[in-house]
């Protein structure tokens, strides 16, 4: 149960994807829930919501507890893009989009890709560190999801 990473013709895109026995609906219901993020996270740094809806719409705010090794601090994100069932992304106070697209392969089985967008953020020496290892983190994020959605939480 591997997710496959994706190789990007931009310099600060990277993404994986994965297949998930499951209709979109329920992968989306996840994804959409904040509050689910920190249990999905492959990169051991989402710790939690701290402020947020109970589910992401357009234009939703919402703020992010993480850790970087020792050092904690919080994200703020707002939802750019929204399609119920199809696509959601927020991009952090940095301008960095993470995006998740959901293609339905039929109704029960649905392709998910995670996409890490730091084209426009401002701050460029993160972004060169985050793309090195955000691949295999979004490809662990992925198998997590497919885990959680497919043995039913």
């Amino acid at each position: 149960m591997k997710a496959e990473i994706l190789e990007s013709p931009l310099p600060f895109v990277t993404g994986a994807r994965i297949v998930i026995d499951a209709p979109a609906s329920k992968i989306f219901d996840l994804l959409a829930n904040p509050r689910m993020h920190s249990k999905l996270d492959g990169s051991g740094m989402v710790q939690g919501v701290l402020r947020g809806p109970a589910r992401l719409g357009p234009g939703a705010k919402f703020v992010m507890s993480m850790k970087l090794k020792y050092l904690p601090y919080l994200v703020p994100n707002t939802v750019v893009e929204f399609r119920e069932n199809e696509v959601i992304a927020w991009a952090t106070v940095t301008n960095q989009i993470w995006r998740y697209e959901l293609r339905a392969i039929d109704a029960n089985t649905t392709e998910v890709t995670e996409w890490s967008d730091g084209s426009d953020n401002w701050f460029k020496p993160a972004v060169r560190s985050n793309v090195k290892w955000s691949g295999k983190a979004m490809a662990k994020s992925l198998v997590k999801l497919k885990q959680a959605v497919e043995g039913g939480g």
